[in-house]
């Protein structure tokens, strides 16, 4: 059973409200989680390819990520994910977004990184492959390609400045 600490509408964690992965969130409750751009030092961005068998299955993401669990931070939770679902230790995380959607806050981080472009490892029954892809090749991707253009918001607000 996975558990997930209560935040209200402003992002704040509420204490004593435990939610359970799998059960409805009361109404004015929402839970977090946390979604990793990656991008390397070259200037390419990670994506990976979602497995078959999950929802958007075999549509490619511009995120690694996933709920955070109960007394986890935005950025435990999005450290944690990115090395369970592409072996990548982040050594700097920074906080580029957040975003209320129904139920849900969205914290999005960035990810800076040297590493082995071919050393990713891939979580099984997560991803099924991955490809580093330049900043317009991104932003040409069709919508029956990439699981979510609000990645590519955060991604061209990043690279604005660049």
């Amino acid at each position: 059973m996975e558990l997930w600490d209560a935040y209200d509408k402003d992002g704040r964690r509420i204490p004593g409200v435990i939610l359970t992965r799998g059960e409805p969130i009361p109404a004015g409750l929402y839970h977090l989680v946390s979604n990793v751009i990656v991008r390397h030092t070259d200037g390419t961005f990670l994506l990976m390819r979602r497995d078959p068998k999950k929802s958007f299955g075999g549509m490619w993401e511009a995120t690694a990520g996933g709920s955070a669990l109960q007394n986890e931070t935005p950025k435990e939770c999005a450290a944690r994910e990115l090395f369970e679902e592409t072996g990548i230790r982040a050594s700097r995380l920074t906080e580029v977004g957040r975003i209320a959607d129904q139920n849900t806050i969205f914290v999005e981080f960035l990810c800076e990184t040297d590493c082995k472009k071919d050393g990713i490892v891939l979580q099984a029954g997560e991803t099924v492959d991955y490809k580093w892809v330049s900043r317009d090749v991104l932003f040409s991707m069709r919508r029956d390609e990439l699981v979510t253009k609000r990645m590519q918001g955060f991604i061209r607000r990043l690279t604005e400045t660049d």
